[in-house]
């Protein structure tokens, strides 16, 4: 590596919600069983932690496990429950209904929060939380995490948090619309649920 003048991205040390029993801890209902039959039938979320040279910014992402479909977004200076609740409010807005819906995070205290489990109960959304400290229980978020990371944040140089939020808005786009998946037949998320839909 050094005679070809290449050097590796060191990843940043990961951000953790955890503060202990601050709320109320769900069951872990998914148990690693990501497989879903259709659209809205298994979402994950968590938070990563984006460093900036000296500037860090929190993405709270929701995906859907059928397809890997990026439902929506908040980024914020700061991890806290109004990032969330937006995040759950653009989801929310985009389905007359959600019953039966199971929606996956770690133990955060975002999560464990009253606030947050009233607005899931009030679509009909079923809780699940990972294992204390087990991230392996929500491997799909950090799949995209790693995978938006090495694609985005660490292939390129951002001037300032704008630049980075406009290039992140446009990554998910193609994310969602272009980038195809093995898993998904060589379709992308957003064709490969149309497909399921017209099918």
């Amino acid at each position: 590596m050094d005679e070809m003048g290449l050097k590796s991205n060191i990843r940043k040390a990961r951000y953790h919600s955890y503060k202990g029993d601050v709320g109320k801890v769900a069951p872990n209902i998914i148990n690693r069983d990501f497989a879903a039959e259709t659209p809205n039938q298994k979402w994950s979320t968590d938070v990563t932690q984006i460093t900036l040279d000296s500037t860090k910014l929190y993405l709270s992402p929701i995906l859907d496990m059928f397809n890997g479909e990026i439902i929506s977004y908040n980024i914020s200076r700061s991890p806290n429950l109004g990032q969330v609740y937006d995040m759950l409010d653009k989801a929310f807005a985009k389905f007359e209904r959600l019953n039966g819906l199971i929606l996956h995070s770690d133990q955060g205290w975002q999560y464990q929060h009253h606030g947050y489990r009233k607005r899931l109960e009030e679509h009909n959304v079923i809780q699940s939380m990972s294992r204390k400290g087990n991230c392996l229980d929500n491997a799909m978020m950090e799949n995209f995490f790693g995978i938006m990371k090495s694609e985005l944040l660490y292939a390129q140089k951002f001037e300032s948090e704008e630049a980075f939020i406009t290039a992140l808005e446009e990554y998910i786009n193609y994310y969602n619309n272009k980038r195809i998946k093995s898993r998904l037949k060589g379709k992308s998320p957003v064709q490969y649920r149309t497909l399921s839909i017209t099918g």
